[in-house]
């Protein structure tokens, strides 16, 4: 196990930079997940994680030594891809043992290795067949294995799941997050699936054109994002975020917006903290996740977001409702059977979780 430090890293092909000052710090033991739109750099800091792809500048240090001039085959990693990159011809317990073999590990060390990671990872019964006999979910479990006989000091995880079917994606993050439990491995995963990265990470990182635009546990970046764009890509659906003016009415600081600002979206959100004060009278941003919005029969009360419900989204356990209120579209997560096309309802904002944006800037306003 080891910790990991990327400093101030940047990574340019001609005059395009893929990686812009990027600063992470990874504990020993952690989980790191790296989340973020296609192109974001994500896979790119990966590879120069694993050495694969040299940086520009700045530090990558592996337990306190800087390895940026040290060969991948160097780094004490084990690297995990999206295509498996199993060798078609050899059996799963020859592809377990390839590097070991490679490295010139003793027969006896190679049966010790492969008797652990098959315990652990259910390939027992594998170990004579042939990755073209193997479904998707055992290739991946192979691959991990592969991986795991090195027992590195980092795990890479390169968008292993993307290539499986949603019922083998659901079974193999739960195989992951029980080997990290199991092994305790500093680990680093690269996704564009928030699902994957807040049911496994200990920490995330989200990443938008090259830069890191926020670091934090799951719920810390689900309940408190940064700025408008991780507010808006972590969350499904995504957060409800609403232009207007904060206004102050005698104590209190009220929120007026929506795209029918006339028709009187307001908001109260309680006497006025310091936080808000300097933005009396400027453009902010209201943002609001749907399950933030609690449905009332209510559609007279003022404190009440007036709107109609346009579309109902039943998932069994949530119905996802679509209404329409001064000319916004909001989304709501209501119980199953709330909610009916048409229907008037009143919308009461959890103001202890709501949150505001600098219309400008687009970073979150502290209270």
């Amino acid at each position: 196990m080891a910790s990991l430090n990327i400093r101030n890293v940047e990574k340019h092909y001609g005059d395009l930079r893929t990686l812009k000052g990027v600063n992470i710090d990874v504990d020993d033991g952690e989980f790191l997940v790296l989340l973020g739109p296609s192109g974001c750099g994500k896979s790119t800091l990966l590879s120069a994680i694993a050495g694969l792809a040299p940086v520009s500048s700045g530090q990558i240090v592996i337990d306190g030594v800087v390895v940026n001039d040290i060969e991948s085959a160097e780094r004490d990693i084990a690297m995990v891809f999206q295509s498996y990159a199993l060798y078609p011809t050899m059996t799963v317990r020859r592809n377990l043992t390839f590097g070991m073999r490679v490295r010139g590990a003793s027969r006896q060390q190679q049966d010790e290795a492969v008797k652990r990671v098959a315990g652990i990872l259910q390939l027992d019964q594998l170990l004579d067949r042939k990755p073209s006999q193997l479904s998707g979910g055992q290739r991946q479990r192979v691959a991990m294995g592969r991986a795991m006989v090195r027992q590195p000091k980092i795990f890479l995880f390169d968008e292993p799941l993307s290539n499986l079917d949603a019922k083998l994606r659901t079974d193999m993050r739960a195989e992951i997050k029980k080997l990290h439990q199991r092994e305790k491995t500093t680990t680093v995963y690269v996704t564009h699936d928030q699902i994957e990265a807040m049911t496994l990470a200990t920490k995330i990182v989200v990443m938008q054109g090259g830069e890191v635009q926020q670091i934090g546990s799951p719920q810390t970046i689900y309940e408190h994002p940064e700025n408008l764009f991780v507010a808006r890509f972590i969350g499904s659906p995504a957060m409800n975020c609403i232009s207007g003016t904060l206004k102050l009415e005698g104590a209190d600081a009220v929120f007026v917006g929506g795209a029918q600002a006339s028709a009187g979206l307001r908001v109260n959100l309680g006497e006025i903290s310091a936080g808000y004060r300097p933005y009396v009278g400027k453009n902010v941003v209201l943002g609001v996740r749907p399950e933030w919005l609690a449905h009332s029969a209510d559609i007279t009360s003022p404190e009440l977001i007036q709107a109609v419900v346009d579309v109902v989204e039943p998932t069994g356990s949530d119905n996802f409702v679509i209404l329409l209120a001064c000319g916004e579209t909001l989304m709501a997560r209501f119980a199953p059977g709330v909610g009916e096309s048409g229907q008037r309802v009143g919308l009461a904002v959890d103001l202890s979780k709501a949150l505001l944006f600098d219309a400008a800037t687009e970073q979150r306003i502290a209270r």
